[in-house]
């Protein structure tokens, strides 16, 4: 026969254990990379990423993803410079944020399922939605990888980017740069 105390530990616990069973996961910065693809003068194409990226998932599916755009690395110093005070004008501009909304049966299911998310995109003072494609993985440690299956392509009008975009071909003396930018990203969560 359970005791007042008895029971009352008792519940506690399964308390405890439904609110762990429902935790949220914040992201990796270490295991993560959001990269993307620039194209110059037609067919040099040349890849780059974020040095940073904080982010969390909360078990219901609401996940969001903020990018220090300071820490574009192009593996060009002078670059770098440029696409920060020309092309993302981080003094006005400081971060990318990303939000979506992820089915939540992607998210308790060990092993990996594929499925589309619809993502909503926060960059320079501008908001675009777009639909990704991406395989989420649930591991028996309990961390979650959320990775494209196909990068998003990203048009620079869509966050008014082209002026930033003339600015850095007329510096770099290109013939062209694409205004159409291939996205990946391969996110991974740990549980809270």
């Amino acid at each position: 026969m359970l005791t007042h105390a008895t029971r009352a530990t008792a519940i506690a616990l399964l308390i405890a254990a439904s609110a762990a069973a429902q935790a949220d996961w914040t992201l990796d910065a270490d295991a993560s990379r959001l990269s993307f693809i620039s194209t110059k003068n037609a067919s040099k194409a040349e890849v780059h990423h974020f040095r940073e990226v904080s982010g969390a998932v909360t078990d219901n599916g609401d996940a969001r993803v903020e990018v220090p755009l300071d820490s574009v690395e192009t593996a060009i110093p002078i670059r770098n410079e440029r696409m920060r005070e020309f092309l993302f004008e981080t003094a006005d501009f400081p971060s990318l944020t990303i939000t979506a909304s992820v089915d939540p049966a992607l998210l308790g299911t060990a092993g990996a399922q594929s499925g589309a998310v619809p993502v909503t995109v926060n960059l320079h003072g501008q908001e675009a939605s777009y639909e990704a494609a991406v395989v989420v993985a649930r591991a028996k440690d309990g961390s979650l990888t959320v990775a494209t299956s196909e990068p998003i392509v990203v048009n620079a009008a869509d966050f008014e980017l082209g002026a930033g975009i003339a600015k850095l071909q007329e510096l770099a003396g290109l013939d062209s740069i694409s205004t159409a930018v291939p996205v990946s990203a391969r996110l991974v969560f740990r549980q809270d």
